[in-house]
This record gives C-alpha cells, structure tokens and sequence, in this order.
C-alpha cells in the first residue's frame, strides 16, 4: 500500500511503498483511510523530539496519530491509532473508533478530534467548567483555540474572552462567539491592567491556556491577591508555544485561589479517554452537522506529502491530507 514513511529519525515523510498493516486480534478492525490531519504532535513524534518518542530507537514508520475511513462493513468512522494512519489502510483498536455522521464531511471529520481534545478535554475534566461562568483562552488564533471558544460556549459559559497577537485574526474570534479580546502586542503594564478591570467585573473562572511563557506570568500577575478572600480561578495549561517554563512567584500561590492543571497526553485518565471516544467527539461531530462548531482545514493528497511537510499552512487552518 502507499504511505507517508520517515525512513530516519528527523527526516521529511515519503510517499512510498509500505507493507499492509497487520490485525493481531479480535480486538483491532481494519479501516480504509479517506483523511487524515497532520498536527504539531505528529511533526514532534515523527522528529523524535515529542516526550512520548524521544527515548524510543527509531524504525521506519507511517507518520499520523488518527485518521477517518471506512470499516469493511462500510461504516464511516474516526479512529486513533499508534501504528499509523497517513496510510492507504490502517488498524485500528475497535475501543478507539468512533462513527462519523454520515452528512459530515471526512475532511473536517478528521480536523476536529484533535482539537476537541486541545480543548473539550481541558474544559470538561481538568476545569469542570460550569454554565455561566467566565473563561479567559490565551493564545486563542490557533486552531484549537478557535475551537476552544466554541466549545466553551456549547459548554454554557456566559463570558468568554480571548488573547492572541495576530490583529485580524484575533477580530475574527468575535464572530466565533468570543464575548471581548485582548491583544498580547499590548505592553505588559496594559495587559495585566486589562485581565484584572475584567476579573474585577465578571471574576475569571477558568483559564485556558495554549502558548504558557511571559503571558502566563502577566496574567497570573494580574490576578495576584491583596491578602483578602479571592476568586478560584482554574488554569489549564494545554500548549507551550511561547515557551516551556514561567517563573512563579509564591506569593501568587499564597495569595490567590489558584490551581494549575495540564491537559495532555499522559494526564488524562483511562476513564477520561473513554469518555472522550464514546460522548465527546460523537457530540462534537454533531455539533459540526448543526452548524454550531467550525474548523478551517488545507487540504493535499497523499502523494505531495514530501512537498507540504515543512510548508506554512496558510490562514491557521488544519492540514488534512485526503487519501
């Protein structure tokens, strides 16, 4: 079958001959691949510099976390798979697939899943955001943060607000259902002055955060405590696109009701993911036929994978390879 192979660590996908993948047992089903999404995990895994593969001896390997397709009784489904899914076939655990309505397109059936967990994951079993409470994206342009924003929304909150750098990119959230932005360009002393007259008037409850680094220690500045009670505010760290480590000061943790969570591979539990597979996504997917949730996506055929890998995807949407 054809596939998108790295040979060698680091090196750039090929579209190349590859051995059909092989079913073990009755606990995997076969899928005829229609779609799949390249995102930074599977530019990080196929690198060798993502946590989950960096200690790992690299052999030749189909590049693609998930994929959509066909069983062979004909159901159109998403699956998550380890073995690979940038692949003419892929193998699938039967627990980790999930049905496709039929009237969803396969490209924005394979954009979704992975930033729904960016995002659904973080809100639902990290923040356990309420209905009617305020929710502050950081770094919301992104992806999965313009998914974050719709799905805090489906979720019941009553205020979203949104930060990011790009001018135009950060109007357009308006039209997402973001309630107010506010520009990282800004200078420090502005910002933090911004997030605290917005905590002062409808208290910031939860905190979703995509780039960590200088904004993160702005915001938690400006939610600083004076030594009276103080708001909880939950905060998620879900990406680090700005930089890996802040500096904290104590006396933020002291002084203000804060918890700092991570939402990531290796932090969800095993109930969570199935809770993921077998209610999050479904709803998602629904949500996307009834119009209520959009993602933009890039699409390339198998065969010109080599020439898109390192390429810039215009306009932040999310690169789906169509096979």
């Amino acid at each position: 079958m054809k596939a998108a192979v790295v040979f060698e660590k680091g090196g750039i996908p090929q579209y190349a001959d590859f051995p059909d993948p092989i079913i073990n047992d009755d606990h995997e089903a076969q899928i005829f691949v229609k779609a799949a999404s390249i995102k930074h995990l599977d530019r990080a895994r196929a690198s060798g510099k993502h946590y989950s593969t960096e200690n790992k001896e690299h052999q030749p390997a189909i590049i693609g976390s998930d994929g959509v397709g066909f069983l062979e009784n004909g159901s159109k489904v998403y699956f998550f798979s380890k073995k690979g899914t940038v692949a003419e076939k892929a193998v699938a655990d039967k627990k980790m697939i999930v049905p496709i309505p039929e009237e969803l397109d396969f490209a924005v059936a394979a954009a979704l899943p992975n930033a729904v967990m960016g995002s659904a994951m973080g809100l639902k079993f990290k923040t356990k955001l309420k209905a009617g409470e305020t929710v502050l994206i950081n770094g919301a342009t992104g992806i999965t943060g313009k998914v974050a924003i719709q799905i805090a929304k489906l979720y019941g909150a009553e205020k979203v607000i949104a930060t990011g750098r790009n001018k135009e990119a950060l109007q357009s959230l308006l039209d997402l259902g973001a309630d107010e932005v506010i520009s990282l360009e800004l200078n420090e002393e502005e910002f933090k002055r911004k997030i605290k007259e917005i905590h002062d008037n409808t208290p910031i409850d939860v905190i979703v955060d995509y780039i960590w680094g200088r904004s993160v220690e702005n915001i938690l500045s400006a939610l600083k405590g004076d030594g009276t009670f103080s708001h909880k505010t939950r905060l998620v760290s879900v990406g680090g696109m700005s930089g890996d480590t802040i500096q904290l000061s104590s006396q933020i943790l002291r002084g203000t009701d804060i918890q700092i969570s991570g939402s990531g591979l290796g932090s969800w539990t095993q109930e969570e993911m199935k809770l993921l597979l077998s209610e999050t996504i479904p709803e998602m997917f629904q949500a996307a036929v009834n119009g209520k949730l959009k993602i933009d996506t890039e699409t390339v055929y198998l065969k010109d994978i080599e020439r898109v890998w390192e390429s810039e995807i215009p306009n932040r949407k999310r690169l789906i390879v169509l096979i």
